[in-house]
């Protein structure tokens, strides 16, 4: 089956940086697709691509069997663009802003989508509240509709849960899987890994690079190491100790040593060295890796 979105050898060089560098990726249709990254990382730059908002240096972007390119205007109508900030006039209500959107979209006989929009995201109640008086979940609710008031078929959402409460979060991504189930693509960068379970597939970035793409799932049955829980007394010298033995990962109040299976009996001698060291032994287990274990050790290895 065509996808959705094609990416071929897409480059995007900003004066002498490498903000996206060889990316290539396919994305189906109906698939919630993640976009996951620290900042910096190029997320936002990779959005505005798809928008068609920043042209690439090299490389190819096919949006349902479309260059970006050469087709811009047929496949403008298709995408619908929420950016990291916030666009909307904090004057107006939120019924006057869907109507501004609406008209400026052209859009004829808007009501009934009005109706029906505010009603999908339960905002019904707040047609008449200004924009300035809402609440940070609110306005990203309302972000969302505003970009369905045409109703595209694809949607690039660039971090759209950064900064809510986790209430509206989870709200959000019910939205988004209704949305889903209503046949919508949906293109979604963030920089939480937690949230990368919730992807169909997803894209692990960092400096514009592609470090991997696959299902959550595939990312976590392929690991090629183990991982070693560590809660000790002092996380600053076991860290120096620990990482004669593997890539070292601190993550709160504890340390994830990632070790090489053939390694995985090391728990002996790892306890062994952290003790000589003078320091107290809490806690030390094998656990599950993580998707934030796979990032981060993919990250250790593109470096070394």
């Amino acid at each position: 089956m065509e996808p959705t979105i094609k990416v071929e050898n897409l480059t995007k060089i900003y004066i002498n940086r490498k903000a996206i560098d060889n990316l290539s990726f396919s994305v189906q249709k109906g698939e919630i697709f993640g976009l996951v990254g620290p900042d910096g990382s190029g997320k936002t730059t990779l959005i505005k691509l798809l928008a068609g908002i920043i042209q690439p240096t090299e490389g190819e972007i096919v949006i349902n069997g479309l260059d970006i390119q050469k087709d811009y205007k047929k496949i403008k109508p298709l995408i619908g663009y929420l950016s990291q900030n916030f666009s909307h006039y904090l004057d107006l209500t939120v019924e006057e802003n869907l109507e501004f959107f609406a008209e400026m979209h052209k859009i004829k006989n808007y009501r009934d989508r009005i109706e029906f929009l505010l009603r999908f995201v339960n905002l019904e109640n707040f047609r008449n509240t200004l924009i300035a008086n809402l609440s940070g979940g609110m306005k990203q609710k309302l972000a969302l509709i505003s970009s369905l008031i045409y109703e595209p078929e694809i949607l690039l959402l660039d971090e759209p849960t950064t900064g809510v409460d986790p209430i509206s979060r989870r709200e959000f991504w019910f939205l988004l899987h209704k949305l889903v189930l209503e046949g919508k693509t949906i293109f979604f960068a963030t920089p939480y890994l937690d949230e990368a379970e919730r992807f169909n597939k997803v894209l692990l970035l960092d400096s514009g690079k592609k470090l991997a793409c696959d299902s959550p799932s595939n990312l976590l049955a392929n690991v090629d190491f183990s991982v070693l829980e560590i809660i000790c007394s002092n996380l600053n010298t076991a860290s120096k100790i620990l990482k004669e033995y593997g890539d070292v990962q601190v993550f709160g109040d504890r340390i994830h040593l990632v070790l090489p299976k053939q390694k995985r009996n090391l728990v002996e001698e790892v306890k062994k060295s952290i003790e000589s060291a003078g320091e107290e032994l809490y806690q030390i287990q094998e656990i599950n890796p993580t998707l934030e274990n796979v990032f981060f050790h993919l990250i250790t290895k593109r470096n070394q």
